[in-house]
């Protein structure tokens, strides 16, 4: 089979929905199918490579203007009458049986999805980021009616099937989109787990110049989803308890309130923000945190946060045991689950979150012994790259048959 994996956002470029789109057009390959990735230009990747089996196309971009609308997000935008004549004829030239696109809201997704229109072939569509503000009504305002007048018309052009990643997704997408689409398929995000394994825990201390220092470790990109606002402030009460503790938050800052926020509370030489880092120093970074911390406002649990639990790292995070409707979360086995607000908000109670926390660095290392088996066996169980790969596989032939 023939398949089309389309995303602005692929390696070089980092980022969780990147590194799934890279490693699933890679497993595509090791099956046996003929893979083709159309991506964004991006820094000074080339405009055509192949490696691993997969060729690898990269369109002319610009990028947005970084925005509080747009979460200060260095987004690629490909699209012009070129663009479109680009994609037409890559499409047209390669001639997929099928199409796996990595979010909605990218015009790479609209441009593909209207040439599959135009030929009659099926769209796949996994969506990484709901249309959603935590922070701002009125950015939540624009991105619904974004959604209304711009992604779902798109959308009903090829009326892909979707990928539900977990609860929040499936219940995202009923609300916005069931109109629009073929159908939904329940298939959980996959990382390569043996990637995280095996990190020098002497590496990332060695950087910072920390010692013997405990390290919080926040893992991935710092947008209004994932603020670290509540860790912030939970850190004041840590540091009664663990005076020499230090959040280190690895990955992209693209809303810095929480680096304000730690200003305010006379605890910013307790926080440290590295940037974004390439994915092979990730498992170094696990490997020297005492635990993982950065899920606290209702938002799900991501790629980094299985990643950490492939590594074995603890985590504490403010997520519901049912997030991956049939794979549950459990609290004390898979790692350490912070108290939430109640009364339906999600998000991490900050003295519930300060409480856990500190509890981890009493001793971290029965913290890591009481939970690192049971979270790796989880992974292996259920979100590997071969396992979903497996799955995304079965629903593009099916697709392509009919």
């Amino acid at each position: 089979m023939k398949i089309a994996v389309v995303n602005n956002f692929f390696p070089p470029r980092p980022g969780g929905s990147s590194h799934l789109a890279d490693h699933l057009a890679r497993h595509y390959a090791r099956r046996g199918h003929e893979v083709l990735v159309l991506t964004a230009a991006y820094s000074d990747a080339p405009e055509r490579e192949d490696r691993d089996g997969v060729t690898i196309v990269r369109i002319p971009a610009w990028t947005l203007p970084k925005t509080r609308l747009a979460a200060n997000f260095d987004i690629a935008f490909t699209i012009s009458p070129r663009a479109k004549r680009r994609v037409f004829e890559v499409l047209d030239d390669f001639a997929p049986d099928a199409v796996h696109q990595h979010g909605q809201f990218f015009d790479l997704t609209w441009l593909s999805g209207w040439w599959a229109r135009r030929r009659g072939v099926p769209t796949l569509l996994s969506i990484h980021t709901r249309l959603e503000s935590p922070l701002s009504r009125f950015n939540s305002m624009v991105y619904a009616l974004a959604d209304m007048i711009l992604v779902t018309p798109l959308m009903r052009l090829h009326r892909p099937r979707l990928v539900v990643m977990d609860r929040l997704m499936d219940a995202y997408i009923d609300k916005r989109y069931r109109r629009a689409i073929s159908g939904k398929v329940v298939i959980p995000v996959g990382i390569d787990p043996e990637r995280m394994r095996g990190g020098d825990p002497t590496r990332l201390p060695a950087q910072l110049d920390s010692g013997s220092r405990p390290l919080i470790v926040s893992l991935g990109h710092v947008i209004p989803q994932r603020n670290r606002i509540a860790l912030v402030e939970a850190l004041p009460a840590v540091l009664e308890r663990h005076p020499d503790a230090l959040v280190v938050v690895v990955g992209g800052v693209y809303h810095d309130a929480f680096l304000t926020r730690a200003q305010e509370l006379g605890i910013a030489d307790s926080v440290v923000a590295l940037g974004a880092r390439p994915q092979h120093e990730i498992p170094d970074v696990l490997a020297a945190a005492a635990l993982e911390v950065h899920e606290l406002e209702g938002q799900g649990f991501g790629t980094a946060s299985l990643e950490a639990l492939a590594a074995g790292t603890p985590v504490v995070a403010a997520v519901r045991e049912d997030n991956f409707l049939s794979i549950p979360l459990e609290d004390g086995t898979h790692l350490f689950l912070s108290p939430t607000r109640g009364g339906g908000d999600e998000r991490a109670d900050v003295a519930g979150l300060a409480r856990v926390i500190a509890h981890v660095l009493d001793d971290p290392d029965a913290a890591r012994r009481r939970v690192s088996d049971n979270a790796r066996e989880l992974i292996d169980a259920h979100f590997t790259i071969d396992s979903v790969g497996d799955a995304h596989l079965v629903v593009l032939e099916e697709m392509a048959r009919a």
